[in-house]
């Protein structure tokens, strides 16, 4: 579990292809500035917002290995050289200072627009239409493992656009900073939203028919 407040930027040093055909990645990330003292092998750490196993230290980070059904569903975690935001697994006790992640990337969306807007800038992204009925004006979605809150959701026949307002200082820690107009990202949809919406389809909730 994760809070969608990135640690540190790492960047991908090495991507080794495994043996197998249908075979993943092993990926050997500069971990930057994240703590690594108590990271250990079997640890969780969130790589632009997927959750990954650490299967081995390295003098500069740690090495994962990224499935090839995790490589199709996500962005960003098969390029040399890429920037990722990062983040370690909450202990109990932790603050929740974002909202509730579980690393489980559920979708991509596509930056349509990424522009200034007073001191910040307003990150316009087009989310499948999967994904577009959990989000809600001023409810939560993951970006990239950051953790954002929805300024405006417009509907459309295809999904939806959200807008975000972004920052300077989420700009200056997190890999956001970077993003360009037509630009793919990892989105996960909030958890409680996702559990809402299972329930009422089941009819479990008060007043609602099966």
């Amino acid at each position: 579990m994760f809070t969608g407040l990135v640690a540190a930027v790492g960047r991908i040093d090495k991507v080794q292809p495994l043996s197998g055909e249908a075979a993943g990645v092993k990926l050997d990330i500069d971990a930057g500035d994240l703590d690594m003292s108590d990271v250990a092998i079997g640890d969780s750490i969130a790589v632009q917002g997927a959750c990954m196993t650490v299967v081995a230290l390295s003098p500069r980070g740690f090495e994962v290995d990224v499935s090839r059904e995790s490589l199709r569903l996500t962005v960003g975690l098969d390029r040399e050289g890429a920037p990722v935001n990062l983040e370690k697994s909450l202990g109990l006790g932790d603050k929740l200072g974002g909202h509730l992640v579980s690393g489980h990337v559920d979708g991509l969306g596509t930056v349509r627009r990424f522009a200034p807007a007073g001191e910040s800038r307003e990150l316009v992204i087009a989310v499948p239409q999967a994904l577009a009925r959990f989000l809600a004006y001023k409810g939560s979605i993951t970006v990239n493992g950051v953790s954002l809150t929805v300024n405006r959701v417009d509907d459309a026949a295809e999904g939806c656009d959200v807008s975000i307002n972004v920052i300077p200082h989420t700009q200056a820690v997190t890999t956001l900073g970077q993003l360009q107009a037509g630009d793919q990202v990892n989105l996960e949809i909030d958890m409680i939203a996702r559990y809402v919406e299972r329930m009422l389809r089941a009819g479990v909730m008060p007043g609602v028919a099966g």
